[in-house]
């Protein structure tokens, strides 16, 4: 997906060649050539990626995102599993097996996905093209007179990969493949805030306002100009056709129902989508069911909190009270910001207890973007970029304060940097052992699976001593809970909006406003709300599993070890590597 046509053919052609002759190179020599040309495909297919995961090579382009070139992609990434096949993964060593599962999935599920036409809907009510692409400024390298030509020629190119979303889009409608129509509501906000008279407002000049001392002043002036023109000939008539777009042809095409089993062969998607998600071969009403089971449980330890406190009046009320009463809440941003960067100060000197390995890589605190606060999660994570130029940043919602309650901070904060997203997403990054594709890529449940598993660890060194944000805590682990419940009803069972929205509101501490975006976050991306809960009860399954067989040899440090030393890996491959280190503990 990028702007050099001239290369693709010649890149399909690398892609679809057998080895010639096999038999004459060891299967892991096999597999490491594959590994390695199936990295350079995407490569050169998403060049946005590849900065931001440290290859330079092509930071002057966009993607191309044509239906050919999806149609393209899948039959290349057909050809790479064809290849896969044929080499003998028995012969293989075990580190070499887990990359061979790992490639396999993650490449079959890409097929699945082209398969489903998928392609079809490439944003959602929170993301795309026109809300990640502001972010260049920060994710691209501008350190040198050439990185600032490579950036204006990114500009250039955004009028045109606008214009090819459009056109997949239409198709889209074509097809009937489109987002339900209650997602898109406040759609204009993330494009108008970049329709700009006069480009020096944009977001994409920040660059041009402060220079490197390595760019002389001569090539500022000049770079300035270019950077100007660009966003005013490329950056706004893109975004200005985009909303045309958006106004006349695809919000009213857009479809009443909200479920993916309205979508052609949606049904069959979306049990794609829970195996996708979860890495486990599961069904729909089994991932309902557990939710089902989780709500309960943790409801009763939520009505044990409620007595704690000496609350009078029953679960309704008292939650009822959280959201309301103002003492709950902060006044200003600034006093938001600065409650989470001493909660996780705390948490930076307690970590030595529960790990052995920390990454190198810092993070940092920043505010979510005023155009995308009011439609957005709490909070999200920036992952580090691969060639250790930049930290990883924990994006905090300052938006609406009235739905930030501070007794949720300390589980919130712990999920997105530390113990959760930045320690283990910035560890994989750091090893230098693993393929560059397991490196920089990963599965949700895993890696969002940790994070909630981190937001438990707080209660092993000393946090949610105040009761209200043990509540929140308890809140966060029933909100994933109950994505399992709501997820499956809207996508597979026909629940209405309004039904999910309830259900979280009665069994949540979560503020309205986070709901009702939490809700349309699921409609508007089937699945992914599966993974966390999913991956979170394997890796306390697998722990107690290892506490129980271990008893007083059970360290937790040696365990952590084992769960963030392979990276992001399917379930599966997880449990496969537990149960290795048990049975490597237990000799004598």
């Amino acid at each position: 997906m990028s702007l050099y046509h001239s290369l693709a053919p010649f890149v399909v052609c690398v892609a679809v060649f057998v080895d010639a002759a096999p038999g004459q190179t060891s299967p892991s020599d096999q597999l490491t050539r594959l590994i390695d040309e199936a990295w350079d495909f995407d490569m050169r297919e998403q060049p946005l990626f590849a900065t931001r995961v440290g290859d330079h090579r092509f930071n002057d382009r966009l993607p191309s995102v044509s239906v050919a070139d999806s149609q393209r992609r899948r039959k290349t990434k057909q050809a790479f599993l064809k290849r896969l096949a044929a080499i003998d993964r028995a012969k293989l060593p075990r580190s070499d097996q887990i990359n061979y599962d790992i490639f396999r999935r993650l490449t079959a599920n890409e097929v699945r996905e082209y398969g489903f036409k998928s392609y079809l809907i490439p944003i959602t009510n929170r993301a795309g093209f026109h809300i990640s692409f502001p972010e260049l400024r920060r994710s691209a390298p501008l350190k040198t007179t050439v990185d600032y030509e490579n950036y204006i020629a990114r500009l250039k190119a955004f009028d045109r990969y606008a214009q090819q979303h459009v056109e997949i889009m239409r198709v889209g409608i074509k097809q009937g493949i489109v987002l339900p129509d209650i997602v898109l509501a406040g759609f204009r906000a993330p494009i108008e805030t970049h329709l700009v008279d006069d480009p020096t407002e944009s977001l994409l000049y920040e660059p041009f306002r402060k220079f490197p001392q390595s760019v002389s002043q001569q090539q500022q002036k000049r770079l300035a100009a270019a950077g100007r023109k660009a966003i005013i000939e490329s950056v706004v008539p893109g975004y200005r056709r985009f909303l045309t777009f958006m106004e006349k042809e695809y919000i009213p095409a857009a479809r009443g129902s909200i479920g993916a089993s309205a979508l052609p062969g949606g049904r069959a998607f979306y049990r794609h989508r829970v195996r996708k998600y979860t890495t486990l071969d599961l069904s729909p009403e089994q991932v309902h069911q557990t939710g089902l089971v989780e709500v309960k449980r943790i409801r009763a330890e939520m009505q044990q909190i409620i007595e704690k406190v000496k609350f009078k009046g029953d679960h309704a009320a008292f939650i009822k009270h959280l959201r309301t009463d103002p003492r709950f809440y902060p006044k200003t941003p600034e006093q938001l910001m600065k409650e989470v960067a001493f909660i996780l100060k705390q948490m930076d000197g307690e970590l030595p207890r529960l790990f052995k390995t920390l990454p190198r890589t810092p993070y940092g605190l920043r505010r979510i973007p005023d155009y995308i606060a009011p439609r957005t999660t709490s909070a999200y994570y920036q992952q580090p970029a691969g060639d250790g130029s930049r930290g990883g940043f924990y994006y905090l919602n300052t938006y609406n304060l009235k739905s930030r309650p501070l007794f949720e901070m300390e589980a919130l904060s712990f999920h997105e940097a530390v113990p959760g997203h930045h320690l283990q997403l910035a560890l994989q990054q750091e090893m230098t052992g693993l393929p560059k594709f397991r490196r920089f890529a990963g599965f949700t449940a895993f890696v969002e699976g940790w994070a909630l598993y981190a937001e438990r660890l707080g209660l092993e060194v000393g946090f949610y001593q105040d009761p209200y944000s043990d509540f929140g805590r308890l809140s966060f682990e029933m909100w994933r809970a109950c994505r399992l419940v709501v997820d499956t009803g809207i996508h597979y069972f026909g629940w209405t909006r309004q039904q999910a929205i309830n259900y979280m509101a009665a069994n949540t501490a979560l503020s309205l406003h986070n709901i009702t975006a939490e809700v349309d976050r699921y409609i508007s991306w089937p699945g992914q709300a599966l993974a966390y809960k999913t991956g979170e009860l394997k890796i306390r399954e697998l722990r107690a599993r290892a506490e129980k067989k271990l008893g007083k040899a059970f360290d937790i440090r040696e365990f952590h070890e084992i769960i963030l030393g392979s990276g992001s890996v399917p379930l599966g491959v997880l449990e496969e590597n537990v149960d290795e280190y048990i049975e490597a503990a237990l000799k004598p």
